[in-house]
């Protein structure tokens, strides 16, 4: 599997991006060529370590999760909250447009989209998109995840769907997906950790199942650094961007999206 050093660099990468709208998935694949780290072990990698980032925004938000499980109430004096089977169902509606489009186009996509080049065609016009939902989104009217209703949970949901061309971002998309439906930034960015969990879950451990034949207990050591890795930067990186977005636009994301895309571009096209 090649020197642990990889594992540590990978694992670093994908925590630090998977939840910052700049796209994991593409620095990834950007990383993994420059460090000559391919073909079907490096993949199953990839994935794997996805996982660590997933247990992060688990563990940073197992309130929000535990009000989820619908013996307890989802409502609170008569308030609707994102609690119970209400909060479920909206998190459905989000996961429901990736499952059924990643069920049937999964191949394709792996096939034509997982490339340097088609990463950052990607990366530079998701941070023109970016740009252009801060300057045309609408007044914001839903300041926390209780105030989500089930239409701007089923649209942040086709929102995530671009996501699947790697190097647009889940986060980032799903992020669009709220500000354009009302949410103000914080609200977007939480929803988007949350939304995350299931989908994440749900593609991972799919493209788990297809790969494992590919691993051996000799490359346990390996995978483990990168899991370790990517849930602690995972965990640093939810916690400073939710502290940022509340202060700052995603400007600067945009920006190192659209300067960064024609280097990766030229580099390794």
């Amino acid at each position: 599997m090649g020197d642990l050093w990889v594992a540590v660099v990978l694992g670093i990468v994908e925590g630090l991006t998977e939840f910052l709208p700049v796209s994991s998935t593409g620095h990834l694949i950007v990383a993994g060529h420059l460090l000559g780290f391919k073909g079907p072990k490096a993949s199953c990698f990839a994935v794997f370590i996805q996982f660590g980032a997933i247990l992060a925004v688990v563990a940073l938000y197992w309130r929000r999760f535990l009000d989820l499980i619908p013996s307890r109430r989802g409502s609170f004096s008569g308030v609707e909250r994102f609690a119970g089977w209400r909060g479920i169902i909206l998190l459905g509606l989000t996961t429901l447009p990736a499952l059924v489009i990643g069920f049937f186009a999964h191949g394709a996509i792996k096939e034509y989209l997982f490339g340097p080049v088609t990463v950052a065609w990607a990366l530079g016009l998701g941070g023109v998109a970016i740009l252009l939902t801060e300057r045309y989104k609408p007044r914001a009217h839903v300041n926390d995840l209780d105030g989500l209703n089930y239409r701007q949970a089923f649209t942040i949901g086709l929102f995530q769907c671009l996501a699947m061309w790697p190097g647009v971002s889940r986060s980032a998309s799903t992020i669009i997906g709220g500000l354009l439906s009302g949410l103000n930034r914080r609200t977007a960015a939480e929803y988007s950790f949350l939304a995350a969990v299931p989908v994440m879950t749900a593609a991972t451990a799919y493209d788990l199942f297809k790969a494992w034949h590919f691993l051996h207990i000799s490359d346990a050591s390996f995978f483990a650094v990168g899991f370790v890795l990517s849930f602690v930067s995972a965990a640093v990186a939810v916690k400073t961007f939710i502290t940022l977005v509340q202060r700052w636009s995603l400007a600067p994301y945009a920006y190192y999206r659209i300067a960064v895309a024609p280097v990766i571009y030229f580099l390794l096209s």
